[in-house]
């Protein structure tokens, strides 16, 4: 199937590793000209390095870190600059850190909201008039499997991550009829380093292995396995397409069938 990206410019957020990058790779992989951001230059380097040389898209970077309040700006001015516009916008965030919401700590869901909500909506929002004057744009908002079934000990970001549902099903309303689609992607266990990270958190918790946790978490999921990167990244793919011009206001779910509800 040709997607029909051949040519289209994608800003993909925090994608120096993990899902982001997962993505950035499948739409590089498809044509595009993507723009990678992060807070490591060393890895946007390296990674942009390789996406060109696969090709047949190529890719840049800019180093930006959304706990910043000028990173909305640095991210748009460098699209503009860079990309000469943006086509596709992925607005993925890093994670909050784990815990129950009874003791969340006020100032860091503070942060953790301007991050994470806060610096999507803004960004959407300053890439938004070219996309529905081109009668064409594509924002793919990555959120979690918690925002339909709460993740026990990831209070912060059930909470945080929720807020974009209602942000991003009542956008795909507001700009439909110009061409644009607004979907939310949500991953259940894919395997990154983020993945690894609260596997480790789990175990500490818990006084249980790395094992025993990992097998306690493939038990829930009815495919037995953790996803992989790639998989979730080709989700993204067909959203982001010509092929999925009629999917918007959707919350698409990639999670081996973890959650329980319909």
């Amino acid at each position: 199937m040709d997607l029909g990206l051949t040519g289209k410019r994608a800003l993909v957020m925090a994608s120096s590793r993990g899902l982001g990058l997962g993505i950035a790779q499948a739409l590089a992989a498809e044509g595009c000209h993507v723009l990678l951001t992060g807070r490591s230059e060393t890895r946007l380097a390296e990674a942009a390095a390789e996406l060109t040389e696969q090709g047949p898209g190529k890719a840049d970077y800019v180093v930006a870190d959304l706990s910043n309040g000028d990173a909305v700006e640095t991210l748009a001015t460098a699209a503009e600059k860079i990309l000469g516009g943006v086509d596709i916008l992925i607005a993925n965030t890093g994670g909050p850190p784990p815990g129950q919401m009874v003791d969340a700590d006020m100032s860091v869901l503070s942060a953790q909201f301007d991050a994470m909500v806060l610096s999507v909506i803004s960004l959407t929002q300053r890439l938004l008039p070219g996309m529905r004057d081109r009668k064409w744009g594509r924002v793919i908002a990555v959120g979690s499997s918690g925002v339909i079934q709460p993740i026990p000990n990831l209070g912060l970001s059930n909470a945080l991550r929720s807020a974009l549902v209602g942000w991003s099903k009542s956008l795909a309303g507001d700009v439909a009829a110009d061409g644009v689609t607004v979907n939310m992607l949500l991953p259940g266990r894919i395997h990154t380093e983020r993945v690894d990270e609260l596997d480790a958190a789990v175990s500490k918790r818990t006084g249980k292995s790395m094992d025993e946790t990992r097998a306690a978490s493939r038990a829930t999921i009815p495919m037995g396995r953790y996803g992989a990167v790639e998989e979730f990244a080709a989700v993204a793919a067909f959203l982001a397409s010509e092929r999925a011009s009629y999917v918007t206001g959707g919350l698409i779910r990639c999670d081996g069938g973890s959650i329980k509800s319909i």
